[in-house]
């Protein structure tokens, strides 16, 4: 149980170690006992984690219970809410990096034996898991929760309103102070954002994943639930210790294909490709878009939660959270039900229990009647993206946009033009140069996305990049477009006026001109000069793969 905090503590040439060690309230007995971390996210930055200190004392008391020493770390965090639609927002998927490697290198360097990270948003999540997987110590992951959603009008709100708020006021469907009263009400607390976005969706990875307890995923930030949720997980980490279940016992091929299946059935974000593809690569597994496509075609849309539907995270934890739908899908046989778990005991067995949901509940679909017969995440490939992109599509928004490309080197110029309406039906606004080279750090499209709902033209217009979209965006939207124009992708060569397919029943992304005009085009590009030369966005740019590889920093 001491594999790593023995070769720190143990001897009498460890004195230094121990005497330091001993300045930060360890007392004799703790020494023969294995170190836990609890890497706190904890930030006042953002809503998402605000409340999550108390988590982690909560964690760390129940670990000093259950035979371990805790030692509570922080790491840091990000808000893309705050920053989304300003150059802040190229740090984003950068910090998701940033934060896998603080954690590893605290969690290596002072050799402890086990692992609980509690994370609350969109990066901090997969991150995360990113360090168990490559540290491969007893780990498990803790969900901060997610927030309540706030009221206008007798609605309930969140976040995304106040994005297609600002473009109703630009049409000038609302008023200067509804724009106000509706910013104030959004947030009313603690938690991650309510919708199907990212962390809820990686919430609900990482629970089907089996790193977490069974409905950690399905909790209110602030509750009674989420302090119990901590002090169980702290119990069965230190059961993980004991009998020495790691990360990559947990984390296989199959499991991941279970976190997959359960995103698609849920209608989750888009940067769930992108996070399961780097989670998979910190496990040493292969994984491709090939995969997300495969299971896409056979896993149908069952969840009607925001951005596109009608309900809000806050009330699916009321019905009965994500346990009982991952039932359903094991009883359909979409689920491996003998991936191995952080209880020591498989996904069948910790199904078992779970009651079905109640039949006049309306957030979940029978099986027989889904939203979507298929996965919301279209994997497209073509001319425009020949090693793929990722598509969502809910089936609202129909499956077929043809339309007339309005090029953008730059999120900003969109959405201004977005705003100041110069977008007009049967358009194709192309944002390029926002790879995650060639941004640095990929932006997520959440500002022109919302803008383009709130003037009412989410069926009339469709949106490609090689950014990506956060979990909130909703509309005919493309992302993820690999290679991205940067390095000479065919996004760079793009003009206006010429006419773009997106097809996801034939699962095509189209630049519908000549071989020999693509030809050419081709051989006069010129690759513009890289926006960042130095800092942490100037590593990244150097380090970074393509989003079809899941955007990870690689030696």
């Amino acid at each position: 149980m001491r594999k790593y905090s023995s070769q720190i503590v143990d001897g009498k040439d460890r004195s230094p170690s121990r005497s330091m060690l001993r300045a930060v309230g360890f007392k004799d007995k703790d020494f023969k006992l294995p170190q836990i971390g609890v890497a706190s996210t904890w930030s006042m930055v953002t809503p998402c984690n605000m409340h999550i200190d108390e988590l982690a004392k909560i964690s760390a008391g129940s670990v000093d219970k259950n035979g371990g020493k805790s030692i509570i770390f922080n790491t840091i965090t990000i808000s893309d809410g705050i920053s989304m639609g300003t150059e802040g927002m190229k740090y984003s998927l950068v910090s998701r990096e940033v934060i896998a490697d603080s954690i590893e290198t605290v969690v290596g360097c002072e050799g402890l034996d086990g692992l609980i990270a509690i994370g609350g948003c969109d990066k901090n999540m997969p991150a995360c898991i990113m360090a168990m997987a490559r540290l491969n110590r007893p780990s498990i992951f803790i969900y901060g929760g997610t927030i309540l959603p706030g009221i206008h009008k007798s609605k309930k709100i969140d976040i995304v309103s106040v994005f297609e708020a600002v473009g109703k006021n630009a049409n000038k469907e609302i008023s200067n102070n509804e724009l106000l009263e509706i910013e104030k009400k959004a947030i009313p607390g603690p938690g991650s954002c309510g919708g199907m976005y990212t962390a809820n969706t990686m919430a609900w990875a990482i629970e089907a994943l089996g790193m977490s307890l069974t409905n950690s995923s399905a909790q209110v930030a602030i509750s009674s639930s989420k302090k119990i949720d901590c002090k169980d997980s702290a119990r069965a980490l230190m059961k993980c210790v004991k009998r020495n279940i790691v990360p990559r016992d947990i984390i296989t091929k199959k499991s991941i294909e279970n976190a997959i299946t359960v995103v698609m059935a849920l209608g989750g974000s888009t940067n769930a490709v992108l996070h399961i593809l780097a989670i998979a690569s910190s496990a040493g597994l292969k994984l491709t878009l090939k995969d997300f496509d495969r299971i896409g075609s056979r896993t149908p849309v069952l969840a009607d939660l925001k951005p596109s539907g009608k309900y809000s995270m806050s009330e699916l934890v009321k019905i009965g959270g994500v346990a009982p739908l991952m039932k359903l899908l094991l009883e359909k046989k979409l689920l491996h039900g003998d991936c191995m778990t952080v209880t020591g005991k498989t996904i069948s067995k910790n199904l078992k229990s779970i009651k079905h949901y109640d039949k006049r509940q309306k957030i979940i679909m029978p099986y027989d009647e889904p939203i979507k017969k298929n996965g919301h995440l279209i994997i497209l490939k073509g001319n425009l993206a020949p090693q793929g992109s990722v598509a969502k599509i809910s089936g609202k928004e129909g499956n077929k946009f043809i339309g007339s490309a309005k090029v953008y080197d730059s999120e900003e110029r969109a959405l201004k033009d977005i705003l100041n309406d110069k977008i007009k039906k049967g358009t194709v606004i192309v944002i390029r140069y926002e790879g995650p080279v060639g941004g640095p750090g990929m932006r997520e499209m959440l500002s022109p996305t919302s803008a383009v709902m709130g003037k009412g033209l989410g069926k009339d217009v469709a949106l490609i990049t090689d950014g990506r979209f956060s979990g909130g965006s909703h509309g005919f939207v493309v992302g993820h477009i690999s290679p991205e124009a940067y390095i000479g992708g065919p996004l760079a060569i793009v003009k206006n006026g010429d006419k773009i397919e997106i097809n996801s029943i034939t699962k095509k992304l189209i630049l519908n001109i000549s071989p020999a005009e693509y030809k050419k085009r081709m051989s006069v590009w010129k690759q513009p000069k890289l926006k960042r030369k130095s800092g942490v966005l100037s590593k990244y740019a150097k380090l970074v793969s393509q989003a079809d590889q899941g955007a990870i920093t690689v030696d």
